[in-house]
């Protein structure tokens, strides 16, 4: 269906996104940082990127600021997946340039629904 990037640093929360996104069809790269994230992103132009906040480095949020400012990459769509809960954090995401803002644990039917209305399917 849709190439996905996800960015986490965790292998677990990878793994777990990784089987999510499998299971519906849809093809699978991942970086494991915010720097990592950018380059890739801007060679690899997948349909749209799952990021974490909290990462060595380049933080998910500079990384989703960075992407979304990029004129090569701000028509991707970011989806924040994080263990940030706060409303602050969804706000500041979204003024970031992210598009959606999920809570890990995350419920495959959640974000599969967000993917599919990120990318209008």
């Amino acid at each position: 269906m849709a190439s996905i990037m996800i960015v986490d640093d965790s292998p677990t929360d990878v793994q777990k996104l990784r089987a999510m996104l499998e299971k519906a069809g849809h093809a699978v790269s991942e970086a494991t940082s915010g720097q990592d994230a950018i380059a890739r992103v801007r060679a690899e132009k997948p349909d749209a990127v799952i990021m974490d906040v909290v990462m060595p480095g380049v933080n998910g949020f500079q990384a989703t600021r960075t992407l979304s400012k990029d004129p090569a990459t701000a028509h991707i769509p970011v989806i924040v997946v994080s263990s940030k809960d706060q409303e602050t954090d969804r706000v500041w995401a979204l003024r970031q340039g992210a598009k959606e803002y999920l809570v890990k644990p995350v419920r495959e039917a959640d974000l599969l629904a967000k993917i599919n209305t990120v990318l209008g399917i």
